[in-house]
């Protein structure tokens, strides 16, 4: 049975109930005397995580029942039956009623998402446990959301050893092919031929050739442009970083990770739109022919910036993309990276943020968030910080000094290679989950996919 899909209708499921600590005491009083014994005599709380397996006339289970934890504990966390899931026998189970709509989906996707493992260099089973499709659910849709997440976990997670530009195009030339999808890529020098200067300058060091990958699909309705940070990986090219913050490096491309799994979720659905997806994908690497801090580039819109740190790299490569989004004038563009260690700091490793200037963008994606458990979190384009990315010597200043308000500076950036009259919406996230968590394993993670698939209905209008 694949872990990331749901087990077919099963007469001889067995029955598991999601217990909220609350009614723990209520649920046991439903129990036939043997079983009601026996999950008093276990200490059965319902606390979050836990497991009580309630046995047959032979011993082996017949039923079994997983904690939801209290209140607070479920206001605190996600996918919280999902911590069951390992800690069941293997065959089918079956959910017993008792959650409403919401929490069966929640409950649904979260058992999916904890069949993920990353088994490319070591050995890691699968939880040999089942779920039959809970009714009521879309349960092709789940598995579609859990396909396009478990493609970006392995995308972050497989080191730049084995991802790096090359790698990452064949990755999405597979998911292109998977859906009938059109890709075509333009590589070395041919950047500069056709105009994406800062992604061949910030690539250029690497023997790996940088280049812009460009998929399509779909022929009818609104238009949606997706743009990924493809850097496989970050050494801060002359402005090198120390090691340890070099260590995470492979995830600077959670960005491209990230909007290739939310296209594989778009079109495993059949969303009936156009949709784009543009990758920057570079190495910024350490040679004679890296580009210098201080280094004036033209950009392909023709704004010139001033390099004053070349760890600022991400913003340049998707500088470049952007400029080739707008141009078509979409319906909606949006760009996902891995950008600022100011984002961090600002939100943490949970939160994705987010910059917009459209309010019902913003609105919709609030609502859309708490209903999948996808949290983002609003940060303001906010003009008078405009100030802060024009050096004077050119138009724009890639690091600006100081170190202040870093993460909305660079959206700022940003946001000058789209047309001012273009719907954006820019995403800078961690790419990383840095502690186990239900359904949400220690490693890359996909963060904003979610909610923005879930919105999309209401932002392009369908």
């Amino acid at each position: 049975m694949p872990a990331l899909a749901f087990a077919p209708a099963d007469a001889d499921a067995r029955p598991l109930h999601a217990v909220p600590a609350e009614t723990v005491e209520d649920w046991v009083e439903t129990l036939d005397p043997a079983h009601r014994a026996f999950a008093k005599a276990s200490g059965f709380r319902g606390k979050s995580g836990q497991v009580v397996l309630l046995p047959g006339a032979d011993g082996e289970p017949v039923a079994a029942a997983a904690g939801l934890g209290t209140a607070r504990q479920r206001r605190r966390g996600r996918f919280l039956l999902a911590a069951a899931r390992a800690k069941l026998p293997e065959g089918v189970w079956r959910l017993e009623p008792g959650l409403d709509a919401a929490e069966l989906t929640e409950a649904g996707l979260g058992w999916l998402l904890a069949g993920y493992r990353y088994a490319r260099y070591a050995k890691a089973s699968p939880p040999k446990a089942d779920l039959a499709a809970p009714a009521g659910i879309d349960a092709a849709r789940l598995e579609a959301i859990a396909a396009g997440e478990a493609l970006t976990r392995d995308l972050i997670n497989t080191p730049a050893s084995d991802m790096g530009p090359d790698e990452l195009e064949k990755a999405a030339r597979a998911l292109a092919k998977d859906h009938g999808a059109h890709l075509t890529a333009i590589r070395g020098d041919a950047l500069v031929d056709e105009n994406f200067p800062m992604i061949h300058t910030v690539g250029r060091a690497s023997p790996r050739e940088p280049r812009l990958i460009d998929m399509t699909w779909g022929e009818t309705g609104p238009a949606l442009t997706l743009v990924g940070k493809g850097v496989c990986f970050d050494t801060g090219g002359l402005n090198l970083k120390p090691g340890a913050s070099m260590g995470l490096m492979k995830k600077d491309m959670g960005g491209a990770a990230t909007v290739l799994g939310l296209a594989g979720m778009i079109m495993a659905t059949k969303m009936p739109i156009r949709l784009r997806v543009l990758i920057p994908a570079v190495e910024n690497a350490v040679s004679g022919n890296a580009f210098r801090p201080g280094d004036i580039l033209t950009s392909r819109k023709g704004l010139t910036v001033e390099v004053n740190n070349t760890d600022a790299e991400g913003r340049l490569v998707l500088a470049d993309a952007l400029s080739l989004a707008s141009d078509e004038a979409p319906d909606l563009i949006v760009s996902m990276a891995t950008l600022t260690g100011a984002a961090r700091v600002a939100v943490g490793a949970d939160l994705a943020p987010y910059f917009t200037d459209d309010d019902a963008l913003a609105a919709a994606l609030a609502t859309a968030a708490a209903d999948v458990r996808d949290p983002v979190w609003r940060l303001p384009f906010w003009d008078p910080y405009d100030a802060l990315i024009e050096p004077g010597i050119a138009d724009l200043d890639n690091a600006p000094a100081g170190g202040l308000a870093g993460a909305i500076t660079a959206a700022l950036f940003l946001r000058r290679f789209v047309g001012e009259t273009d719907r954006y919406c820019h995403f800078d996230i961690y790419g990383w989950n840095p502690a186990a968590a239900p359904g949400r394993p220690k490693g890359g993670v996909g963060m904003g996919a979610r909610a923005l698939f879930e919105a999309l209905p209401e932002l392009l209008g369908l």
